[in-house]
């Protein structure tokens, strides 16, 4: 199944009473640290996943002022240029919105069971964890194939 379009998104956060509509798309760049990137991919537990997504929207809901929330997650092959995630979401005003989709996303990432391969040219490939707060630090651990 494709991932909505990011014009999709937007369509359906849309809404006469809100004056703004704020998105993030997170998509597959081509490079990472000197490596030639070839594709992403995602594996994900589905059930908890969609249960976690459900959770953290209404989290957002609750905390800041929006109408209404759109967030998509790919799983399986993201090629180099592709969305993975789009989140959007609808408020009266910007300030809400843009904390909103920023939340969400960080959130996203700390808490939705999806986890992520990257894949270089030449066969060599790394799953990789999402960034991290571990006592005031930014964290990235990165796992080698093969090497667990």
């Amino acid at each position: 199944e494709d991932l909505p379009s990011l014009q999709d998104c937007s369509d359906f956060v849309n809404d006469p009473s809100c004056g703004a509509i704020s998105t993030f798309v997170g998509t597959t760049r081509d490079n990472f640290q000197g490596k030639r990137v070839t594709k992403l991919s995602y594996e994900g537990y589905v059930p908890m996943a969609e249960k976690e997504l459900k959770k953290l929207c209404d989290e957002a809901c609750e905390k800041y002022k929006v109408h209404k929330i759109a967030a998509v997650h790919i799983l399986g092959d993201c090629p180099v240029g592709n969305a993975s995630v789009i989140l959007a979401c609808s408020s009266p005003h910007r300030r809400d919105a843009l904390h909103c989709v920023e939340f969400l996303i960080d959130t996203l990432k700390a808490r939705v069971p999806i986890w992520k391969r990257e894949c270089y040219e030449g066969d060599d490939a790394v799953w990789k964890e999402n960034v991290e707060w571990k006592e005031g630090r930014q964290e990235r651990v990165m796992v080698k194939e093969g090497t667990q």
